[in-house]
């Protein structure tokens, strides 16, 4: 199973983005004292007491706001919902119950999700216990006081969080057929490819951006071999805004890309790569998925002999980070090269399992050495003691050194590129860690 994810939701300036930053460890989100300052949902991968979960923070929620700007982060907030597997729903106890925080609780209980009711700013337990007991009102379940801004309180709360996990959550499930997320901007044809792949319109299309309002999952049979299809949402175009409209979608995202094998990053061939499109990309890079891009309407290119060459350039300098990835043009409107999908996803999921030998490492690592010498610092030398394939998935390898402090980016890159000359990896990352170990221990 797929990571749980928790969102927390609540009116503007009750400090979401304050407890978010506490939870994740580092100052992710934007704080400041104005209402309604973080606009983007965030996310961040946590960890307490050995499970593991997916945090997403929301602008804050003004229930009969007219404002465009407030409207869009109320529906983003009800994207979180939408996707979250817990909720938690942040009130002040210093601004006390209000009328809005009625309306939010009202949302949350049609949401049918687990909601764990969380209040704010306790500062003093002493002191504010009786205004805690306030919320009670609100007959969402037993408040839980904290204080994100001294870290008071947010053991307790995150044990009554994991309590509302599903059981094996995180766990590998023993279903071995192949996940496929299709992610990208709204209205780039994510949709109608998977229609094209099954020979069906079992997914909504429309040219309006962001007709399909859930990820929706669709079994692929294909030379014998089933394949999991997730169809990643876009939104409905609530507003003219569209950089904000766009950021709407990356929760989602995150949700599919985390139940992924290989992530199908959809590019609009007519607009080319956009901030947006890099932004998703780097979720998959970051939680080291197979990559394929697929850059689809290729049929509306005007083409010359080294079109598809110049474009594919194009793409490998804006998203530089991902020279490892797959590149297909496609069309799902005629159905143009649509069938290589298969053989280049069978190939990334190939290579996501690959393990090498650690003697075949070793040996590439001492050839390497030989040919380009480690960096040294300050008459320091890093020395390279031995390498091994510890999982798969993406493939993950850890090196041991004499100090790591030495080892800089550029030689684990330069080691990598070694490993991928020997045994491709063609659209799959690899992860690296470094471990020091005394010359003593050898």
């Amino acid at each position: 199973m797929s990571k749980p994810v928790v969102a927390i939701v609540g009116r503007p300036n009750v400090g979401k983005s304050t407890l978010f930053n506490a939870l994740a460890g580092e100052m992710i989100s934007i704080v400041k004292d104005t209402p309604g300052i973080t606009r983007d949902r965030i996310y961040a991968d946590v960890n307490w007491l050995d499970k593991d979960f997916t945090l997403i923070d929301t602008g804050g929620i003004e229930p009969d706001s007219k404002d465009v700007i407030l409207s869009q982060m109320r529906d983003q907030a009800q994207i979180a919902i939408d996707t979250a597997d817990v909720i938690l729903f942040i009130t002040d106890v210093k601004q006390g119950l209000v009328d809005s925080d009625s309306k939010v609780a009202d949302m949350l209980r049609r949401s049918k999700k687990p909601v764990v009711l969380v209040v704010n700013k306790v500062d003093n337990f002493d002191k504010f216990m009786p205004d805690v007991y306030e919320f009670y009102n609100l007959g969402i379940g037993d408040p839980v006081p904290i204080s994100a801004a001294s870290r008071l309180g947010l053991g307790d709360m995150l044990d009554v969080v994991t309590e509302y996990f599903p059981e094996g959550a995180g766990e590998e499930g023993e279903d071995d057929r192949p996940r496929i997320a299709i992610v990208g901007k709204p209205n780039v044809g994510k949709s109608s490819i998977v229609n094209k792949l099954l020979g069906e319109n079992r997914v909504i299309v429309s040219d309006v951006a962001g007709t399909t309002r859930d990820a929706i999952d669709t079994e692929i049979v294909h030379g014998g071999r089933e394949y999991i299809f997730i169809d990643t949402a876009g939104l409905r175009r609530k507003s003219r805004i569209k950089e904000e409209l766009e950021r709407y979608s990356i929760i989602r995202t995150v949700a599919a890309v985390e139940r992924a094998d290989v992530v199908l990053l959809i590019i609009d061939a007519v607009e080319g790569v956009t901030e947006q499109d890099a932004k998703i990309a780097g979720i998959a890079h970051e939680r080291g998925k197979g990559i394929l891009i697929v850059v689809n309407k290729w049929d509306a290119i005007e083409k010359h002999d080294k079109t598809m060459k110049e474009y594919e350039n194009k793409i490998r300098q804006v998203l530089s980070y991902l020279s490892y990835a797959e590149i297909l043009f496609v069309s799902a409107f005629t159905g143009q090269r649509l069938s290589k999908l298969y053989e280049r996803i069978d190939i990334i999921i190939e290579n996501q399992t690959l393990r090498v030998a650690t003697g075949v490492l070793n040996e590439i690592m001492s050839e390497a050495v030989a040919m380009q010498q480690p960096p040294s610092d300050k008459g320091k030398r890093l020395k390279l003691y031995y390498i091994t394939q510890v999982s798969v998935k993406p493939p993950t390898f850890v090196i041991f050194v004499n100090d790591k402090t030495l080892m800089h980016f550029s030689y684990t890159r330069y080691l990598e590129n070694k490993i991928r000359e020997a045994f491709g990896f063609r659209g799959t990352s690899l992860k690296f860690f470094i471990r020091e170990r005394k010359e003593k221990e050898q």
